[in-house]
């Protein structure tokens, strides 16, 4: 079970995820968390350089889907702008919104990856659903209220993988 929130890998933030490699693995499709994955919590629009991450995941051909626990008004708000897809309210970690998203893009399972910022919604969420899933550390480092009881969690969770040796990185 605690496997089950082990990612695939672990990278510093998105910029670290590159459209040329995710392209020789197959990546057709990426499933991204919103909140502490592409920008922080509190923050309303997005930054110029995740605009520019974005668009050249679209112009390697790669499709791009937020899924966010959020609410519609904000993920509506961070999205529309720059014209990004995305599902809010996803009850993440249920599989349904990751279901979804596949299905939007129109990738297969394994042709699709899911970023995020948070072992027990995006990772084990990811995982659950045989979807290869990659771990960023948080943008910021304040969190909601409900992500601040899932941050302590993790580090639980964080303490038991490295322990049995399946954490190879430093936090």
């Amino acid at each position: 079970m605690l496997k089950k929130f082990l990612p695939n890998e672990f990278v510093k933030d998105v910029f670290h995820i590159k459209a040329e490699q995710l392209k020789e693995r197959g990546i057709k499709g990426i499933i991204t968390d919103l909140d502490n994955t592409l920008v922080a919590w509190d923050r309303p629009d997005a930054t110029p350089e995740i605009i520019e991450w974005l668009e050249g995941m679209q112009q390697a051909g790669i499709r791009v889907t937020i899924v966010s626990n959020n609410n519609e008004l904000r993920v509506k708000a961070f999205s529309e702008p720059i014209q990004m897809p995305f599902i809010s309210k996803a009850n993440k970690p249920l599989g349904t919104a990751f279901r979804r998203a596949v299905k939007l893009m129109g990738t297969k399972k394994e042709e699709t990856v899911v970023i995020g910022d948070q072992l027990l919604t995006d990772i084990f969420g990811g995982n659950r659903q045989g979807l290869h899933t990659i771990l960023v550390i948080p943008v910021a480092t304040s969190d909601a209220k409900i992500t601040t009881f899932n941050r302590n969690l993790e580090s639980f969770i964080m303490e038991r993988l490295r322990r049995r040796g399946l954490i190879y990185w430093e936090e």
